[in-house]
């Protein structure tokens, strides 16, 4: 099936290069321009994300480009649906806000040698870069090797400081993500030997269900996940977020844990649709379910603020893939799938505003204090009013709250659940939401308390990092005011099996 061109196809290129150009130039001219050349690039790659969401959303069909004139399968081709449109703006709006956040931890003073903050922005762009083919390709092998450069440009993150513990949480990170990845590719390869070729569009035309595809779909699906951290594969997650520096963290789970999140429903809406049956939608749902729970739990067991955080993106993980048994799992033709998918996609866009704000927030508490001791905020919200106010609307977002966008998300989602006749998800839903508000609150009481004596405060916190914060937050809270009906950009692209669900 040949890829037609469209008018804005040549934006899809320019989402990739531009922030390769960035990592290239500052390559080149070192150190003391690597700042410069990355803030400077941030505002061209927005445009460029927002222009091709515009022209989806516009012209409401895909958008495509096929590199060198060459048809798949013997080309590369990119694409860019509603889903890659939404994911390419939220990205586009969050790099430049950590980049503006990151700028005093960062810096490179004059007359210094210092390495970290070349380092720092040389891979916050390599990650946008790999963000960005993740979300434009069109073929299994060219998302296998972008989803290895985003993994290669993160795990340097965790461990900026060279501390020890954040030496050793990336190395947990890179051997569960290599892990991943051989998963990923042998079940690449199954589908090649079987099919003879990776290109999304001619796969879900040859794709049936025989032992090959099972094995195939089986095996990426638990590698991704592994990436993912979904439960029980989330060991590498907490350590590896909360001991990276505050900005790392806000990339690390606002962003590049959505990546494999991104991949799996590829597989199962766009490769496979007619592959998965109801069960192993199910499956996927039990694992979000006992991650949304366990993840709770232990968030609320943690004396850390930036462990507790991490322990909540274990949590908000599993809604993501309560997308599977409800937008994958219910009757054919039932009008509450759109809802489901609406409802999982959303939660994705305003878990990682409020994410990226809440680690953020806590980094600032960091550098205020010299500690995240949850029992020693005492009087932190006196002393950093923005901050604490930033990091309770995004766990107002956590908690599904209105007006906030994780309400409209897990409305969707419980609406889609009771609909289908399968209470039991919003059941994990309601109770997820009660946890959350439970270690939200809990950190809350501590930080609006007063002191038992007066707080010294090590660093002076700037309001402009603090205003960066709670813009990240708001946007968190504004997505509350989509309306509560599937949204029609993300349902442009979508193939006719994929959005009738699954057998």
């Amino acid at each position: 099936m040949p890829y037609s061109a469209t008018a804005g196809g040549f934006l899809l290129v320019l989402a990739i290069v531009l922030p390769v150009a960035g990592v290239l130039i500052a390559l080149l001219f070192g150190r003391r321009y690597a700042e410069r050349i990355a803030l400077a690039v941030m505002p061209f790659g927005l445009a460029v994300a927002i222009a091709i969401a515009v022209a989806v959303s516009n012209t409401r069909q895909v958008l495509q480009y096929v590199i060198g004139g060459w048809q798949p399968p013997l080309g590369v081709a990119l694409r860019a649906d509603g889903l890659s449109a939404a994911m390419m703006v939220t990205a586009a709006l969050l790099i430049p806000a950590i980049g503006l956040y990151a700028r005093p931890q960062f810096s490179q003073p004059p007359g210094t040698e210092r390495r970290a903050p070349l380092v720092f922005w040389i891979l916050l762009l390599a990650v946008w870069a790999a963000l960005n083919a993740v979300f434009l390709g069109a073929d299994l092998f060219n998302l296998f090797v972008a989803l290895e450069l985003l993994t290669f440009a993160a795990v340097p993150l965790v461990c900026l400081d060279g501390r020890a513990e954040t030496l050793a949480a990336a190395l947990r990170y890179l051997l569960f993500a290599l892990l991943g990845s051989a998963l990923y590719l042998l079940g690449a390869v199954l589908l090649y030997g079987a099919y003879g070729t990776l290109d999304i569009a001619l796969l879900s035309a040859r794709v049936r269900p025989e032992p090959a595809a099972w094995a195939a779909l089986s095996l990426m699906t638990v590698g991704l996940l592994a990436k993912a951290a979904l439960y029980p594969l989330h060991l590498w997650l907490p350590p590896a977020h909360a001991g990276a520096p505050a900005p790392a963290s806000a990339v690390l789970s606002g962003l590049v844990v959505k990546a494999p999140f991104f991949l799996v429903v590829r597989l199962w809406f766009d490769v496979m649709p007619r592959l998965p049956d109801r069960a192993a939608a199910q499956v996927l749902g039990v694992l979000a379910a006992v991650a949304i729970l366990f993840g709770s739990l232990l968030a609320l067991r943690q004396v850390r603020l930036k462990l507790l955080i991490a322990y909540s993106t274990v949590a908000q993980i599993g809604y993501l893939f309560l997308i599977f048994p409800l937008a994958g799992g219910a009757r054919v033709g039932h009008p509450w799938i759109t809802s489901a998918w609406t409802g999982g996609v959303l939660q994705a866009i305003s878990h990682a505003f409020a994410k990226a704000a809440m680690f953020m927030a806590a980094g600032l508490i960091y550098e205020a204090l010299g500690h995240d001791r949850i029992a020693g905020l005492a009087g932190v919200g006196k002393a950093l009013p923005i901050t604490v106010f930033a990091f309770g609307l995004g766990g107002m977002s956590l908690m599904g709250l209105p007006p906030s966008g994780g309400f409209v998300a897990k409305a969707m989602l419980l609406t889609a659940a009771v609909a289908d006749g399968q209470w039991w998800w919003a059941v994990v839903v309601l109770a997820g939401g009660v946890l959350a508000g439970g270690y939200v609150f809990l950190v809350l009481a501590r930080a609006l308390a007063d002191p038992s004596e007066p707080l010294a405060l090590l660093a002076y916190i700037s309001r402009t990092r603090q205003a960066v914060v709670l813009v990240l937050a708001l946007f968190a809270v504004l997505l509350g005011f989509v309306p509560l009906r599937p949204w029609e950009l993300l349902l442009i692209g979508r193939p006719d099996a994929a959005a009738m669900a699954f057998r």
